[in-house]
């Protein structure tokens, strides 16, 4: 499972640079504007830490770390084969990191480091989401927090429920040659859940290739890439190529949706956005 999640991560990074429904909740300017130098390692965090007013503090940052949109940190890679002395050398104080991405080597190497290490446990669900963003503003001793857990649960609260839940199969693809689908307890099959649909796959966990057979019994009325991956393979006129996918009502139909990776799988404080624009597209 890692090594697949790692591979869905890494494709987040070359998303397309479309940033989709900002959040604009600002945190109190009371809070104490801290002199941290932060590097991190997951794009949800990253995200959070740049809502709580420390994104010019953040020097350093993973692949997932697309947003926000002109942040200005050294591009160390990704978190399952970046080196600890590589994030050493920026001099961070402090490193946040999902304990679902670590290396297990990197993470032996920065905890003898002494720099001082935060590592979140990052759940994919709307409570998960929260709990990150309490943990993260609470290690910076950041108080008015709420608004941007508010914010994402009053945007859920919008989610239409849908007369018929949509069965909606999400392919991770990196060239024709390399597809997979996401089955239960991914983020994929989470974020389907919460929009109003059904994921498709849910006979397995994790991912696994697909194949003509997987596709015909599954018979998705929805499929669902990152637009980076449907990019890889020619558009939905690719996709219509692959064997099997005609014969499903979402190629029959030509029922494709295409979203940016990170702001679709990353649950952080843009959950609640993409929840809303996942549920409008279904509709």
């Amino acid at each position: 499972m890692k090594k697949i999640f790692s591979i869905l991560l890494l494709t987040v990074a070359f998303a397309s640079c479309k940033k989709e429904g900002q959040n604009t909740v600002e945190t109190d300017k009371k809070d104490t504007l801290s002199t941290a130098k932060i590097v991190s390692l997951n794009g949800a965090i990253t995200e959070t830490l740049a809502q709580l007013g420390e994104e010019n503090n953040i020097i350093g940052v993973d692949v997932t770390s697309n947003y926000p949109e002109g942040l200005k940190a050294q591009n160390l890679g990704h978190v399952r084969s970046i080196t600890a002395e590589s994030i050493l050398a920026l001099q961070p104080t402090v490193i946040y990191a999902s304990n679902k991405d670590m290396n297990p080597d990197l993470l032996e190497k920065l905890k003898a480091s002494k720099v001082k290490l935060e590592l979140i446990d990052q759940e994919f669900s709307a409570q998960g989401t929260a709990n990150l963003i309490t943990t993260v503003a609470k290690s910076l001793n950041k108080e008015n927090y709420q608004p941007i857990i508010d914010n994402i649960n009053a945007k859920l609260a919008t989610v239409k429920t849908l007369e018929k839940k949509p069965k909606v199969l999400f392919i991770y693809a990196r060239g024709a040659g390399n597809l997979m689908v996401a089955g239960k307890d991914t983020p994929l099959e989470r974020i389907i859940t919460i929009a109003g649909g059904e994921n498709a796959a849910n006979d397995f966990s994790d991912f696994k290739p697909l194949t003509p057979e997987a596709l015909v019994s599954s018979n998705p009325d929805v499929i669902l890439m990152f637009d980076s991956g449907l990019a890889s393979i020619g558009g939905v006129d690719g996709l219509l190529k692959i064997e099997g996918i005609s014969a499903t009502n979402a190629g029959k139909n030509k029922k494709v949706i295409a979203m940016e990776g990170q702001y679709l799988s990353g649950f952080g404080p843009r959950l609640g956005d993409a929840a809303v624009d996942l549920n409008k597209l279904l509709q």
